[in-house]
């Protein structure tokens, strides 16, 4: 099994390395989230364990682009940010789970294994299906009853969220945080703007409208129930 440690501090990164060869895993060693990020797009690794707060790009960022990229390897964070708010992020942003330093080792040892089992155990999801929307998210394209949908990146990564959550409202903070990375400011239109755009292209041409509006509360994708 080949495992990523992304880890800014030497020590701890030595540590980690050290330990997890130990315990029969092949492991490489970066020190920022650049090289976390290259690393991750470009070799064949079985679980990233990685820091938050690293130079170059964060773990958040890191993760928000693999997962746009379609890459699903099991992500461990393993950070000294203990907030329930970075949990629930780090979670919702596609992470399987968070462990807060300072840490033993033989537990994140058994969370590694537990995930790689996990992993081993399920399938890997290349689609999404919602009525007569297709997603693919490996050639990250979208069909609609036949007919290619053409989407910014942007585009894709809002309707890849909807459809993941199909039928649970998204409030415009979870939209911004995870498809913009930022936090939501009352005072742009730039969620409105973009699902709008969305909606032009998703349900404009077609009866049955997948996209709604839950009015003071957010956005959802469904069909809609039968009359």
């Amino acid at each position: 099994m080949k495992l990523l440690v992304a880890e800014d501090e030497p020590k701890t990164g030595s540590y980690l390395q050290q330990g997890l060869i130990e315990a029969s895993f092949t492991v490489d060693l970066v020190m920022t989230g650049t090289d976390a990020l290259q690393h991750a797009l470009n070799e064949p690794y079985d679980l990233l364990i990685l820091d938050i707060m690293m130079p170059g790009l964060n773990g958040w960022e890191v993760l928000r682009t693999l997962r746009a990229a379609g890459h699903t390897v099991p992500v461990l964070f393993l950070t000294a940010r203990d907030g329930v708010e970075d949990r629930v992020k780090g979670l919702e942003l596609g992470a399987d789970d968070y462990l807060v330093k300072p840490f033993a080792f033989a537990e994140l040892l058994a969370r590694v294994r537990t995930l790689l089992r996990r992993s081993a155990s399920a399938p890997v999801q290349t689609s999404l299906t919602v009525c007569d929307l297709q997603v693919d998210l490996l050639k990250r394209r979208a069909i609609r009853a036949g007919k290619r949908i053409d989407l910014t990146a942007k585009e894709f990564s809002l309707l890849e969220l909807l459809m993941r959550r199909r039928g649970e409202v998204l409030p415009k903070s979870l939209i911004a945080s995870q498809v913009w990375d930022m936090n939501f400011d009352s005072d742009t239109n730039v969620i409105e703007v973009a699902i709008r755009r969305l909606r032009v292209k998703i349900d404009d041409d077609f009866e049955v409208k997948l996209i709604q509006t839950i009015r003071g509360m957010g956005y959802l994708l469904d069909a809609p129930e039968p009359d």
